[in-house]
């Protein structure tokens, strides 16, 4: 079973309609997993997708997962803390692979190990450019290592992501949410890890979400929800979601085969 054919047979609900503030021109991009090429050319597609529609703010959201599988991390983070010269304004979310990072490079070996199985080891070797002395590296010396390649300002960034984003009658996440618990009631677990209870509800939340976490072969819009996670590190595509008063619309970019 492929990870895409769980989710082949729904068919999509039609679109509730939802805005967001008058002025505000905001796009979402879901997983990039570690693909700054991917990542890169999004946003240049983003750049002249916006110079076309007239807004008086533009404001970016990373919906969490910049890290892991591919293969620059580093450069994804890098390229995401130098974004606030870009936009107007940038959130950033804290993905399920972010809290493992970060527990990771605490320097507890249970932690790397935790992390290097989920994709970590990606993200490691992005960091310390030197594949020879990964494999060479036994867990416990990569405990004590890996926190010391990482810039702190690379450490700060991913400490200071959010968990929820609201604009107008949309809710950014990344994973998603708790259905029938209120929005300001949610667990941190849940808005960073929860999939099937989430994803097969069809309870009205009071906004949108819009979430990545689980990888669809293209956009799934449910209604209550919109996930925009297609698989970046795997499929080479990445998705961002636009959004301008009542206006909704995707912008993608495909690697080339």
């Amino acid at each position: 079973m492929s990870f895409f054919s769980r989710f082949a047979k729904k068919q999509p609900t039609p679109p509730v309609s939802r805005r967001v503030p008058e002025g505000l021109l905001i796009y979402a991009i879901g997983d990039i997993h570690g693909r700054d090429d991917l990542f890169a050319a999004l946003l240049d597609e983003i750049d002249a997708d916006r110079a076309r529609r007239p807004h008086a703010s533009c404001i970016l959201i990373l919906l969490g997962d910049l890290v892991d599988r591919g293969p620059d991390s580093d450069k994804v983070v890098d390229r995401a803390i130098g974004l606030r010269e870009r936009f107007d304004r940038v959130h950033h979310l804290i993905g399920n692979h972010e809290e493992c990072m970060l527990a990771a490079l605490a320097g507890e070996v249970r932690a790397l190990r935790y992390f290097i199985r989920i994709g970590g080891d990606a993200t490691v070797r992005s960091y310390l450019r030197d594949d020879v002395l990964y494999d060479a590296t036994s867990f416990e010396e990569l405990a004590a290592i890996f926190p010391g390649r990482v810039p702190q300002s690379h450490i700060d960034f991913l400490g200071r992501g959010e968990d929820m984003v609201e604009y107008g009658d949309y809710v950014f996440v990344h994973a998603g949410v708790r259905p029938g618990v209120a929005l300001d009631r949610q667990k941190t677990s849940d808005l960073r890890w929860i999939r099937e209870d989430f994803l097969a509800s069809e309870f009205e939340h009071g906004r949108t979400v819009v979430h990545g976490h689980t990888i669809s072969e293209d956009v799934e819009n449910r209604g209550n929800r919109i996930g925009i996670d297609t698989g970046a590190y795997a499929t080479g595509k990445l998705t961002a979601i636009g959004l301008s008063e009542a206006d909704q619309w995707f912008v993608q970019v495909q690697q080339k085969v």
